[in-house]
């Protein structure tokens, strides 16, 4: 038995999820994987919806495993392309529910980063960075993300987000101009916008 787990263990994402076809059950090597990165990327940009995220995201995921390109080894990428877009819909749903309460006047006092963003990506990404991040387009943003938080490849970008190499290199370019141009404007550096809140060490820069 040590033996067969420990093949199992050896085996590619794509393995696993085939073969949780024939025994559902497998599909839970993955989210033991995996669950840890999803789960980060989810608290990343969702604050406390983070883990209801990344647990929707795995059910998604299982639902959807028949479908999956078994010529990709790491499922990863695929993953987080799921919880990318369960983000994006978290995220206009706050946006919608903010704007119906401002139609309302009810005064819900967001400024114009948690307007564009959602409050908690803007207050878990810092005032500076998400300041600088507002106005960039939504695909732009996901795809400079992906790369700069999650450490993806151009390539894992691409297939997180079903779009082609040229278009994520396109994309991730806009972003950075962008974002050097807003830092600039704010008087920001790069190293502070990235720098963790109440962290006064140097920050980490990531374009």
């Amino acid at each position: 038995m040590s033996t067969r787990i420990q093949s199992f263990s050896m085996e590619t994402d794509a393995v696993v999820v085939e073969r949780s076809l024939r025994a559902p059950e497998a599909f839970g090597e993955l989210f033991d994987r995996h669950w840890d990165s999803v789960y980060r990327y989810c608290r990343s940009r969702a604050g406390d919806a983070g883990e209801d995220l990344a647990a929707e995201t795995f059910k998604l995921a299982f639902d959807r495993r028949a479908s999956y390109d078994v010529d990709r080894a790491d499922a990863r990428p695929w993953l987080l392309g799921l919880a990318t877009n369960l983000i994006r819909n978290h995220l206009r749903g706050c946006q919608r529910g903010r704007r119906a309460l401002q139609r309302l006047d009810v005064g819900t006092g967001e400024d114009h980063a948690d307007a564009a963003m959602g409050r908690a990506e803007a207050a878990l990404l810092g005032p500076a960075l998400a300041q600088a991040l507002d106005g960039i387009p939504e695909a732009d943003r996901d795809a400079l993300l992906l790369m700069a938080w999650h450490d993806l490849s151009y390539a894992e970008v691409a297939e997180a987000l079903d779009v082609p190499l040229g278009t994520v290199r396109s994309r991730i370019s806009r972003a950075r101009l962008r974002l050097r141009g807003r830092l600039n404007q704010l008087g920001v550096t790069r190293e502070a916008a990235t720098r963790p809140e109440g962290d006064t060490g140097p920050g980490r820069a990531h374009s």
